[in-house]
């Protein structure tokens, strides 16, 4: 179960982050807070293609680099944590995308941000 939760987390990550690259590159700008810009000092263009490069990076090694499974568990942790206040602010500015249109919905991705984090440790688990 905990190896069939990784690889789906990992195939999960690799297809995001390839969409923040390509495909859905316009959309995830459009869901960047104005202060991630103020605060890294990088474009939105440039925060969605290194959090793009970041997924694609923390998927692929959850598959290839099974000895460092515990630790990338942790880190991917880590970064959806990081995110999280992302999408408080989307939730908080009403701003859509990916399906996210109504401030119910928005509201409801806040509640799965935890169970993200938490099956990416369980599913890293010696």
């Amino acid at each position: 179960m905990r190896t069939t939760l990784r690889w789906l987390l990992a195939a999960g990550m690799v297809f995001a982050g390839l969409s923040h690259l390509f495909w859905g590159r316009r959309e995830f700008q459009n869901q960047v807070p104005e202060w991630a810009t103020e605060i890294s000092k990088i474009d939105k263009d440039g925060i969605v293609m290194v959090s793009g490069a970041v997924e694609v990076m923390l998927g692929a090694a959850l598959v290839v680099l099974p000895k460092e499974k515990r630790r990338i568990g942790a880190i991917l942790a880590g970064f959806f944590i990081a995110i999280f206040p992302g999408n408080v602010d989307q939730w908080l500015h009403h701003r859509n995308g990916f399906g996210m249109d109504s401030d119910a919905k928005r509201l409801g991705r806040l509640f799965i941000q935890p169970l993200l984090v938490a099956g990416a440790l369980w599913s890293t688990r010696r």
